[in-house]
């Protein structure tokens, strides 16, 4: 573990050809973790090899989504990718996993992701904590229903055995998950973005999701979009509880100060 947050160094595996949205979600990733850009090292999984060398010297693993790939899908990467997951469980090094990354690490631990377009969700949703995930040390951190930014068509069906659901909503199950005694996380819902980023995410992915080419559905998804600050600051509390010396006692001490204030009138 890193002695404090100036030290992390995090390891960012990306699954995109886009150039700007390459950019723009390693920007992305970096607010959100709270890092500087030296500390977030990236890998292209489409374009650069990927073996346990790349995970040397990090505190954490971090996968984005994809846009144009599909975890129900096999490429020439694919397997080398579910190694270095493997890898990151047997070092017991923090792996957060986001849209696509969250539907990656479930297959590679033996979960089932399907292509399910009839429950696909774009734009900002809701999602409610499970009782397992408010007994999580990190997911006990956020409310119990709180806004996300979303898009897929793909999801998790099955989860992995010894996994653990920490969050669903009414659309969708599974929409957060911890394979148990590990710190190994996945979200369905983006936690690397906030609803401006969404907006852009979702006109450059546009043409890959067949209910957004549709004019009325696309303008409505895009006037519903709004904030989720709740989720915001997710990932900056992954590092801190899992990749941080002291990050535990930071973290209670950063909830405890912004815990609503409660009355003794009844």
């Amino acid at each position: 573990m890193a002695p404090d947050p100036d030290h992390l160094r995090v390891r960012l595996i990306q699954i995109r050809d886009r150039p700007d949205v390459l950019a723009e979600e390693v920007e992305s990733f970096r607010e959100r973790a709270d890092l500087r850009a030296d500390q977030l090292v990236t890998t292209n999984a489409v374009h650069e090899p990927l073996d346990a060398s790349i995970l040397d010297g990090m505190d954490a693993v971090m996968i984005g989504g994809a846009g144009a790939y599909s975890v129900t899908q096999t490429y020439d990467w694919t397997q080398s990718l579910i190694d270095l997951c493997h890898v990151c469980a047997d070092r017991e090094l923090p792996l957060f996993g986001s849209c696509w990354g969250h539907q990656f690490i479930a297959r590679a631990f033996g979960g089932t992701v399907i292509n399910d377009p009839e429950r696909s969700e774009m734009g900002t949703h809701h999602v409610e904590v499970t009782e397992a995930g408010a007994q999580d040390p990190l997911f006990s951190t956020l409310p119990l229903a709180f806004d996300t930014q979303m898009g897929h068509q793909d999801r998790v069906s099955v989860l992995p055995d010894h996994a653990v659901e920490l969050a669903r909503n009414a659309r969708a199950p599974h929409q957060a998950f911890r394979l148990a005694g590990l710190p190994i996380y996945g979200t369905q819902f983006h936690s690397e973005l906030d609803a401006e980023t969404e907006r852009s995410r979702l006109v450059a992915y546009r043409d890959h999701y067949p209910e957004m080419q549709d004019p009325e559905t696309f303008a409505r998804v895009m006037a519903q979009l709004h904030e989720s600050p709740e989720a915001d600051d997710l990932l900056r509390r992954f590092l801190l509880l899992y990749s941080v010396e002291d990050g535990a006692e930071r973290l209670a001490q950063h909830t405890s100060k912004n815990l609503p204030a409660t009355s003794s009138d009844q």
